[in-house]
């Protein structure tokens, strides 16, 4: 099942998509139900939006052994958490925008899943009931600005430096992805998701007692080895077993 978020007249709506062509309108958002409506919609008179309405987002750093290894970091004792507010949100086939004065803008490919209910200290155990399904997020970073201010907000935060998408879909084993990043057709990131140092159970109940987390909030599970840097009028791709790609290309504003 892949989730859809769309635009269609100026409005927004939630679907299913069927036989990749077809949108199954849903009734509601799907945080509430999976209730169909009755009308279908073709892929090709929509266009997608980022299938979240987060109220925040949340991400993790150093959560792969080996990019710690590469980064020569010490694997951290707890997940370090930081934001995306929502403004940065983009999704399939919009436009990075490579910000003036930035010197250095990379890539990350991540697994993001999105929450589809309030929760509060919820134990690992339960966690994974907290999840709509699971997507594509490229973490945008100016790496200079995030070397130059000693901490990660700014570098992170400009506008459309969180490409998600395209579709949410459920039901994915999150311990065993494969995760790819391909920059202009070629691959620069390539890993499965068994070197997590803390598995989506653990981040969500993590997470969870630091912060209330809302339908649609999005929590993304850390980069792997091999970040690099991306140019204005590159492509980059991120790809994940189950999911499909997430493609976007850096342009000057």
């Amino acid at each position: 099942m892949r989730i859809v978020k769309f635009s269609y007249r100026k409005k927004e709506g939630w679907g299913v998509l069927k036989d990749a062509i077809i949108i199954k309108v849903l009734e509601k958002d799907p945080f509430t139900s999976l209730k169909y409506s009755g009308r279908e919609l073709s892929l090709r008179e929509v266009d997608i939006c980022a299938p979240a309405s987060p109220t925040k987002i949340v991400l993790v750093g150093l959560n792969y052994r080996r990019h710690a290894r590469e980064l020569k970091m010490k694997i951290p004792k707890n997940p370090i958490l930081f934001l995306k507010p929502p403004s940065a949100l983009i999704t399939v086939g919009d436009h990075i925008v490579y910000p003036p004065g930035v010197k250095r803008l990379d890539y990350e490919g991540e697994l993001a899943l999105v929450i589809k209910k309030q929760i509060k200290n919820v134990s690992a155990h339960e966690a994974l009931k907290s999840v709509l399904g699971y997507t594509c997020l490229n973490d945008v970073t100016a790496r200079d600005i995030q070397t130059q201010d000693g901490q990660w907000t700014r570098a992170k935060s400009f506008d459309t430096f969180c490409p998600v998408g395209p579709w949410v879909v459920p039901g994915l084993d999150p311990r065993s992805l494969t995760l790819t990043t391909l920059l202009n057709g070629k691959e620069v990131q390539h890993s499965c998701t068994d070197d997590f140092v803390c598995g989506v159970e653990k981040l969500i109940w993590f997470i969870s007692r630091v912060m209330t987390l809302f339908p649609g909030d999005i929590i993304s599970t850390g980069t792997p080895q091999g970040v690099g840097p991306m140019r204005p009028g590159d492509e980059v791709t991120v790809e994940i077993e189950g999911i499909g790609p997430l493609v976007n290309t850096v342009t000057r504003p």
